[in-house]
């Protein structure tokens, strides 16, 4: 996770941790990070939502990361422009030492070889969905629905540290994360933050909105400027953008929320992407896990209204999310936080085989669903472009 324009984090080692799935995971998780002020780092899987009075997911999950898991680590590596602290109650020299050992002696061992990626839904049953979808719409249920499907190929073998590697030289992304629990890997190149903390002051960069790069120059740009003047992106981004001011007002000052950016164009390596930025100021004493209470799960993963879209998503989806559309990111010793979506990732079981990625997208009534598809699979093709070209064995 990169906390920082030119800063990024790893932590290794486990001193302690907490594990649980949504019942009174976020009460445990309080209690947890109240009992010692140090560095923790974890995840907030989408099931959490189960915890604010939403339905549970009975979708089936092959790669099984638990709905919250916080470490406390025993070894801190701390990188910006120019250098690397060490931070461990360990031979912090015997660490640097080691780190270079295992520097000089890592090797790309993959072999090439075909890995065969599936669809969860087929594109004549994602069109007949959203067309569903857009009739809730017009019923009034809802707004805006961000509706994702999977992708996935079952008993394949993968080097993820090297599938970390490929995908963030393809495609670098600012709160990109390479995530490990045991058997369970995540391998992520998200370019979205979901709340960071500083001080007294948070902050939430939503996305919604996205066009492809074109390697002309011209025509990159009319891209660009296509998704700025977008009425449909617009409509999607500010949608998220209130319902993002109406969850931080809840545990800001009255008054103090407000939007630093809205219709941000940034350009990534595979698309541009259309960023608001909202910031409030907490109020006096509000805890990490009441922050979470009332935000998450985002806005952008989801829709307005919060509730019934989730339940929507429920009944139209055919795989549970998992850690995928949750969070993952770091708490520090003063409380301060970054956590990112988890977006444009890889959820990889290496017990059972089983590699998964989700892409979606924000479904509106003007919604075109043949243009939903395709924005789908933009989304996916830097992560099929990596495992397609090589079986990571």
């Amino acid at each position: 996770m990169k906390p920082h324009a030119e800063e990024c984090v790893l932590a290794a080692g486990i001193k302690n941790f907490i594990q649980a799935d949504a019942g009174h995971a976020l009460d445990q998780l309080q209690a947890f990070i109240d009992a010692d002020k140090k560095w923790f780092f974890g995840h907030l899987g989408y099931d959490l939502k189960n915890e604010m009075g939403s339905a549970s997911s009975s979708h089936p999950d092959q790669v099984n990361f638990p709905d919250l898991f916080f470490f406390q680590p025993q070894i801190i590596l701390r990188f910006d422009k120019d250098h690397m602290t060490i931070e461990s109650e360990m031979d912090e020299e015997k660490i640097f030492h080691e780190i270079l050992d295992v520097k000089n002696s890592v090797e790309d061992s993959s072999e090439p070889g075909p890995l065969v990626i599936h669809n969860r839904v087929e594109k004549e049953e994602y069109i007949s969905i959203i067309k569903k979808l857009q009739q809730h719409i017009l019923r009034g249920d809802c707004y805006e629905i961000n509706f994702c499907q999977e992708f996935f190929s079952p008993n394949v073998t993968i080097d993820p540290l090297l599938v970390y590697k490929k995908l963030s030289a393809v495609s670098p992304n600012p709160f990109s994360a390479f995530y490990k629990i045991e058997d369970k890997y995540l391998v992520c190149a998200s370019p979205e933050r979901f709340l960071a903390k500083r001080g007294s002051s948070i902050i939430s960069q939503p996305i919604k909105g996205t066009s492809k790069r074109i390697q002309d120059k011209v025509e990159d740009e009319i891209s660009r400027n296509e998704l700025h003047q977008s009425s449909k992106d617009r409509s999607e981004n500010v949608m998220v953008v209130d319902l993002m001011r109406n969850d931080l007002s809840k545990i800001c000052v009255e008054g103090s929320v407000k939007v630093d950016e809205l219709y941000g164009v940034y350009s990534f390596p595979q698309v541009h992407q259309m960023i608001s930025t909202i910031s409030g100021e907490l109020k006096d004493g509000i805890s990490f896990t009441e922050i979470v209470r009332s935000t998450f799960p985002m806005g952008s993963m989801t829709g307005a209204p919060k509730k019934r879209v989730m339940e929507l998503i429920e009944q139209y989806e055919k795989t549970r999310r998992g850690i995928f559309s949750g969070a993952v990111g770091y708490i520090n010793p003063d409380g301060d936080f970054d956590f990112n979506v988890v977006i444009r990732s890889v959820m990889y079981n290496k017990s059972n085989k089983y590699l998964s990625f989700q892409t979606g997208s924000g479904i509106t009534f003007y919604s075109d669903a043949e243009l939903e598809w395709e924005e789908c699979l933009l989304k996916a093709e830097a992560i099929r472009n990596v495992l397609e070209s090589r079986n990571m064995i």
